[in-house]
């Protein structure tokens, strides 16, 4: 058993801001409160007085792994664009647990990212949710299938129509996305009648490997939905409506330009990466005021870094210009921690210090948005992981 004692914990939930200690006990938080460690005599005591504790971060849209730190084009394994359909791919079958970004993330305070596919299709294929401590990828995986890649917007047109190939045009992209959503639909239709028929012999349902993996999405599989354009924003909002999908929209630069319409949609966000420069037209709008206006209008939303176009190990540093912007400060923490779990349905495992939940914990030693503050524990599954 480990007892961290009086440390300054911001919680993500009821307990914030608040000295006490915490309890885990093999992979788990087991307590919140005051510990009396006489009662737990074996237990390993860490001493956390003037340093603040808080759940372990939650980038919660990257493709670390994917886009291997410092080799090239061989370490590229994120976008397949030889099909801008491609639903059946599986980012655990790509990615480089051995990559360094792992360990520099880790080192950041981030122990929980969200990897998968990029945008060059508009159906990229499935996400996987990592750890980033372990002694190999089965130990660092959380939710080795956890949601599908949908792209909008300049990368599918721009892939594809240099193939001079579908789609070249918005539109296009939007009726790929509906056609295979139609096709994984009907697909699942016939499996259902085929499963519960009693004659087997039916030959009127044929295994597809693409459609199998889609049509997922009607038993309420999470779909993420890459748009930054207000106009994309809301052709994903139809898709979504559409065919009542469980999704998330991913980047949403122009989001804070249409707050109301996510606001009535119930929609959840995935807001970012904002750090950097404007690098296409579709970024023009990108404001760090964009994550207050959403809070203000009651949009639910987590940051990501998109990593490598910011690497995670910066993920503090792009919140604090969101704070710096006007975003409360709780209310940033959240956004890489419990509200970046609840959008990815994992918020039963990660993002808070709650008893139940894996104990993913990091020590700091300031104010975690300070600049000059780093680390001092991360702890990961109740390990220490990294001390400085």
């Amino acid at each position: 058993m480990i007892i961290i004692k009086n440390a300054y914990v911001i919680g993500m939930n009821d307990i914030n801001y608040v000295e006490t200690d915490v309890g885990i006990d093999e992979t788990k938080i087991v307590s919140v409160g005051k510990i009396n460690e006489s009662d737990f005599p074996h237990a390993k005591i860490i001493d956390a007085k003037g340093k603040t504790l808080t759940p372990g971060l939650i980038d919660p849209h990257c493709h670390i792994g994917m886009m291997e730190e410092a080799i090239g084009s061989e370490g590229r394994d994120v976008n397949e664009m030889t099909n801008p359909v491609y639903p059946e791919l599986r980012a655990i079958d790509a990615i480089k647990y051995q990559d360094t970004a792992f360990m520099d993330s880790l080192k950041a305070g981030v122990t929980t990212v969200v990897t998968g596919p990029g945008s060059a299709n508009v159906i990229g294929g499935v996400f996987s949710i990592l750890k980033t401590f372990g002694k190999d990828f089965d130990d660092m995986v959380l939710v080795e299938e956890s949601c599908i890649k949908m792209a909008l917007g300049e990368n599918p047109k721009r892939v594809y129509g240099a193939k001079n190939q579908a789609p070249t045009t918005r539109m296009s992209s939007a009726a790929l996305i509906r056609e295979s959503l139609i096709k994984a639909r009907d697909y699942r239709e016939k499996k259902l009648a085929y499963l519960n028929s009693e004659d087997k012999s039916n030959k009127s349902f044929e295994f597809n490997m693409k459609w199998e993996s889609l049509m997922r999405v009607f038993d309420g599989f999470l779909v993420k939905i890459h748009a930054h354009q207000q106009d994309d924003i809301q052709t994903a909002l139809r898709i979504i409506n559409e065919f009542n999908l469980n999704a998330t929209i991913e980047h949403a630069t122009e989001g804070h330009l249409i707050p109301e319409i996510l606001r009535k949609n119930n929609q959840k966000v995935i807001l970012g990466p904002t750090f950097g420069s404007k690098s296409k037209y579709e970024l023009r709008n990108k404001s760090f005021e964009s994550a207050k206006i959403l809070k203000d209008n009651d949009v639910l939303f987590a940051i990501m870094t998109d990593h490598p176009v910011i690497e995670s190990q910066y993920a503090l540093t792009q919140l604090g210009l969101f704070v710096r912007a006007g975003l409360n400060e709780l209310d940033a923490l959240k956004a890489v921690t419990i509200n970046a779990a609840i959008v990815n349905g994992i918020e039963n495992r990660v993002g808070s210090i709650e008893s139940g939940k894996d104990a993913d914990i990091v020590i700091w030693d300031g104010h975690p948005l300070h600049y000059l503050t780093k680390p001092e524990i991360v702890i990961v599954n109740g390990k220490i992981a990294y001390q400085k």
